[in-house]
């Protein structure tokens, strides 16, 4: 494969910090709505919707990353993502503040996981991407969204 292949990406916003998600990943993007809670699952799960009749569980990764938790807003949008798993494809949604770009990365382009002693984990980056304007962490939404990572998930996503 070339190394130099360039690849889309989905540019948001958490709390000000930039992050990317491979756009084939993308399933839509929506506006916040309410929620159904789902008991006794992580807090970072903050509940499921019904998506033409597929329920989808929402995972907020500021509180994931333990960024801290804010409220929603009616800018506030939620990402709904297909994610691999052992079992084959999941859909998951998160909450951002904000979409921002789709950007077009070469893998010459994307830099090493560095110890940023950053509040996320770096098994779940691909790697930075900095731009003139911005520095943007790529995240690998089959590690960081995985049920497999899900403490006490209930079978709604098996």
């Amino acid at each position: 494969m070339d190394s130099s292949a360039m690849t889309q990406y989905l540019t948001f916003d958490l709390l000000g910090e930039m992050y990317g998600v491979e756009i084939l990943k993308v399933k839509e993007i929506r506006g916040w709505e309410e929620i159904r809670d789902i008991p006794n699952t992580p807090d970072y799960i903050k509940g499921a919707l019904n998506l033409r009749g597929e329920i989808i569980p929402i995972v907020d990764l500021r509180v994931r990353f333990m960024m801290g938790e804010v409220t929603y807003t009616p800018i506030t949008i939620i990402i709904i993502l297909a994610v691999q798993t052992d079992t084959g494809e999941t859909v998951i949604g998160i909450v951002a503040d904000a979409v921002s770009d789709v950007l077009d990365i070469s893998r010459d382009d994307i830099q090493e996981k560095p110890n940023l002693g950053s509040k996320i984990d770096m098994q779940f980056m691909l790697g930075l991407s900095v731009t003139a304007d911005n520095m943007v962490m790529l995240l690998d939404v089959d590690k960081v969204l995985n049920p497999n990572y899900f403490e006490g998930l209930p079978s709604i996503l098996s």
